[in-house]
């Protein structure tokens, strides 16, 4: 139950950070995207099932107060999470090689999917512009703040791993 609880306001706290302070701190209109660490993380820390769960809440979240249509970031949130739940045989916590390029194809994932899904499916062709402008920049920013918010979840993870034992 106090794991439960811990993951969701780790959910709540990731989403108004990364709607009010990070957009307040947006280079270019292009701000980092904490729920795509936060989703990937719980994935290759806890495995699919968390991910997925994990990933729906921030889907919904992200769905509820700023989608167009409701469980479409749900539904990309899910899979980034119950992909990266592959992994979890694969992750050693201390090293941030494995994290650092999950959450990066994660994140141009979570890029692609928007731009096939709002963009594509309107007819909207500009592809490389939409990559050159918003997804690449978005991408590096991502990677640059995970070096130091994955080390916060991976630590809350390994206490409440303690705890729990």
């Amino acid at each position: 139950m106090k794991r439960k609880i811990i993951v969701a306001l780790m959910i709540l706290v990731s989403f108004l950070l990364q709607s009010t302070v990070f957009k307040a701190l947006a280079i270019g209109s292009i701000s980092p995207n904490l729920l795509v660490v936060l989703t990937s993380s719980f994935g290759f820390m806890r495995g699919k099932k968390e991910g997925l769960w994990v990933g729906f809440f921030c889907g919904l979240l992200e769905d509820i107060f700023y989608g167009r249509l409701l469980g479409m970031h749900a539904v990309m949130y899910m899979y980034i999470g119950y992909v990266n739940g592959y992994f979890n045989r694969i992750f050693y916590g201390e090293d941030i090689k494995l994290p650092i390029f999950l959450i990066s194809v994660s994140e141009l994932a979570y890029g692609l999917g928007t731009y096939v899904v709002m963009f594509l499916m309107r007819s909207r062709f500009a592809f490389f512009y939409y990559l050159t402008r918003i997804i690449l920049p978005e991408l590096v920013y991502t990677v640059i703040l995970t070096l130091v918010f994955y080390r916060i979840i991976y630590s809350v993870n390994r206490s409440l791993e303690k705890n729990s034992t």
